[in-house]
């Protein structure tokens, strides 16, 4: 009797063992749009309510926020508290909250428009540009919370995309300060300061790569579930010839920049990208912008974000 009970228990835990190794890696897409990121707390929600835990998380500008912290640790609801709660608005943009029922103000060689930091006197190549320090602090104070402060620790194996500003090169952060990786990949240009990382000087990864199902796919993700955050509707971008306004751009070391507006690389990647999806939660957003912060309309498109994954419901129950 022993020996029929040590058989079975051995067959049980060899199929088992099978199951584990055959089941499918599910990778978690998160695309960028600035405020709309709220969204995409909604459908973590869903997929917690679903029992799916990704494998592997990428996202690009806020997807990649959102996504740092998810794999950091954080739940969707601490998430859905966090944009609900915070001023988004002033971490984001450096704001100083006690200017900001000043029209013009200067303080400590900066000029404040209602809080707002246009010029600063020491730095002349500051000018128009938010540093993003506030915002990357609190990053690293909320991943240090959970005891992680590098891409390599983190409890999801994850990373998010930047763009080189020279070259018009996609950057895939994989290692080093997530905060750091976060702040560059939401770099906007000609809004926040790039990011300096060696040789690169990084800015929003959604320039070249806003959707990057291909980047989670390399990770080795076998099922790819996918946030996209964009309401318009995208198309490949006619090709004409704008060498000499690039061959201007190179002169003052704005080549990369120059490149991408007169050939949108981008659009093309997303068209590929979005057809590569197995699971596709598009959140019903329209109306709102990337600029959309507040508690009133986090909350709506949190709503917005769990009722695009609920329609999609049947088919995230077959991969759990």
């Amino acid at each position: 009797m022993k020996i029929r009970r040590f058989i079975f228990l051995f067959i049980a835990l060899w199929m088992a063992s099978t199951f584990m190794i055959a089941r499918p890696k599910i990778g978690l897409v998160l695309g960028g749009g600035g405020a709309k990121g709220a969204a995409e707390v909604g459908v973590l929600k869903v997929l917690e309510e679903a029992g799916i835990k990704p494998d592997y998380i990428v996202g690009t500008s806020i997807g990649s926020i959102v996504g740092g912290l998810y794999a950091a640790g954080y739940t969707a609801t601490e998430l859905e508290t966090m944009f609900k709660t915070q001023e988004w608005l002033t971490l984001l943009t450096d704001r100083d909250a006690a200017l900001g029922n000043e029209p013009y103000t200067t303080k400590n060689g900066i000029t404040y428009i209602f809080g707002f930091p246009i010029i600063d006197s020491k730095n002349s190549k500051g000018v128009g540009m938010i540093k993003g320090e506030r915002i990357e602090h609190v990053l690293d104070s909320m991943l240090a919370a959970k005891g992680v402060k590098k891409i390599e620790k983190l409890k999801i194996p994850f990373c998010c995309v930047a763009a080189d500003i020279h070259s018009a090169e996609e950057v895939v952060l994989l290692k080093g300060s997530v905060a750091s990786a976060m702040r560059a990949s939401m770099a906007i240009p000609g809004i926040f300061k790039p990011v300096k990382k060696g040789d690169w000087l990084l800015v929003d990864g959604g320039m070249l790569n806003n959707l990057p199902v291909d980047v989670c796919k390399s990770m080795g993700a076998d099922i790819i579930i996918a946030v996209d955050l964009q309401q318009n509707e995208q198309k490949p971008k006619e090709k004409k010839d704008y060498s000499l306004l690039t061959g201007i751009g190179n002169l003052f070391g704005l080549g990369g920049i120059i490149e991408w507006i007169t050939t949108r690389p981008d659009i093309d990647k997303y068209m590929d990208n979005k057809s590569k999806v197995d699971i596709y939660i598009h959140p019903d957003i329209q109306g709102m912008d990337a600029a959309s912060f507040g508690n009133k309309n986090s909350a709506k498109m949190i709503k917005a974000g769990e009722d695009a994954a609920r329609r999609q419901w049947e088919k995230l129950l077959t991969i759990k």
